[in-house]
């Protein structure tokens, strides 16, 4: 069978868009586009094929459907011919069940999806994976492509100067100076990346570099690209293939361009759809206090919604006060019964410390998400048996001047309760056994 994908308004205006033409909003109503699929020719092969074809793939060798985006290549992007993939084998993610962390909140079927251990160190590769693999495309079909280029927090320049540097794309990065990690400004440059520290914020530097890309024969690669979304919602794929084609009952993910809110409810929706899966979980979208637009549209019943300036937050990659995934967002949440949660910086700080105390290793994102568990358990909103997965973001090693500082109490507006720090000793064998007996008497679980 043939597949076949394209791009269309979210709004339902009138014209589809091929996959290949550079388009990232709606001629008429200037909204998003999205990619749709031709669900009927998808619906020919039976619910119980396609989760064999998925598992016969999974995480195997044969190129490029080892990789757990391409083993879905007809559900996300069959207009690429495989030759043109770029892939790194991503997804497959640990999914990694939290007893310890969800014991001491309150629930016994947590589980924290680690989408930081990844090539690149975040989810952004899934994204990026089919985006650089369809400018690969495009190119080699004739395309006056100069450059690939993004606006960025961290993460996803990363994502598109790794995939580009595979593919041999020239890339261009966008970045707020002094708003993002040294290791997230370093990763970039390691990879050869044209890359633009601007003394601005995201929002700023989104802007600009939308200008660039319309005015220079540039291919524009953040997320209102809808081509990102669509290897961002292999998330939900691989989700319940790992719980063996079961869904689970809430699923929160940190929000700040709210492109991966949209994908993952895209992504459940469409395994509903094909009959792959028999519901649909809560999604639950988690901003930072500091950045949290989509939140005070929430409160309101989603009946109106405003851009505000973003304040500083410890999670800079959501720190955005300007989405440009909002309406996704809105409609994925209003569909799957959704709730949005907001975390303060110290709340986020706190649950990222008692998360990495049960052994986990969260970014300040994680701890959005894990903070809005911590609440919505409190409240019972999440009941004790609910299965319920947080969406890990980022590798946290990309994040060790915050925790540095949560450890040494550095954080303005934070009081670490979950502090600890290194016993600098003599070699001496009776100072180190007393801080050792001191130290490992009585501690609680």
């Amino acid at each position: 069978m043939k597949f076949r994908a394209w791009f269309q308004c979210i709004n339902g205006c009138s014209g589809k868009y091929d996959l290949g033409e550079i388009i990232y909003r709606c001629p008429g109503c200037g909204d998003l586009l999205e990619v749709c699929h031709d669900t009927k020719l998808l619906k020919k092969r039976s619910a119980r094929d396609w989760k064999e074809l998925f598992e016969k793939r999974y995480r195997k060798h044969e190129w490029p459907y080892g990789s757990s985006v391409w083993g879905k290549k007809e559900l996300v992007c069959p207009n690429v011919d495989n030759e043109n993939i770029v892939s790194t084998y991503e997804g497959g993610s640990n999914l990694f069940w939290a007893e310890r962390l969800g014991r001491q909140i309150g629930l016994d079927d947590l589980w924290v999806k680690q989408c930081g251990m990844a090539h690149t160190g975040s989810f952004k590769d899934l994204g990026m994976t089919v985006l650089v693999s369809m400018v690969k495309q495009m190119i080699a079909d004739g395309k006056k492509i100069r450059a690939v280029a993004c606006a960025s927090t961290g993460d996803t320049s990363a994502a598109l100067a790794a995939y580009c540097a595979v593919a041999g794309i020239p890339a261009i990065v966008f970045l707020p100076r002094n708003k993002i990690s040294l290791a997230q400004l370093i990763q970039p440059i390691t990879h050869g990346v044209l890359t633009l520290s601007l003394d601005t914020d995201f929002d700023g530097c989104m802007k600009l570099v939308q200008e660039i890309c319309r005015k220079n024969d540039i291919y524009l690669a953040n997320s209102m690209n809808s081509l990102r979304i669509e290897g961002q919602k292999t998330i939900s794929f691989e989700l319940v293939q790992q719980f063996n084609w079961d869904v689970p009952d809430f699923v929160i993910v940190p929000g700040g361009n709210l492109g991966n809110v949209s994908a993952i409810g895209k992504g459940f929706r469409m395994l509903y759809d094909l009959g792959i899966v028999k519901k649909l979980p809560r999604l639950v979208c988690a901003q930072a206090q500091h950045a949290d637009p989509l939140y005070r549209s929430y409160i309101r019943g989603f009946k109106e919604y405003k851009p505000i300036k973003a304040r500083k937050t410890l999670a800079s990659a959501i720190q955005i006060g300007d989405p440009v995934s909002v309406k996704k967002a809105i409609r994925a949440l209003e569909e799957f019964d959704g709730i949005v949660e907001e975390a303060t910086e110290n709340e986020l700080a706190n649950a990222v410390g008692r998360a990495n105390r049960t052994g986990l290793l969260c970014c300040p994102h994680t701890g959005v998400a894990m903070a809005a568990a911590e609440k919505l358990a409190a409240r019972g909103v999440i009941k004790k048996k609910d299965r319920t997965i947080v969406i890990s973001t980022a590798n946290a090693l990309k994040f060790s001047d915050f925790l540095y500082k949560y450890h040494t109490d550095k954080l303005p507006g934070v009081k670490s309760e979950c502090a600890y720090k290194a016993l600098e000793l003599p070699p001496d064998y009776n100072a180190v056994r007393d801080a050792i007996l001191a130290n490992t008497e009585g501690r609680p679980d």
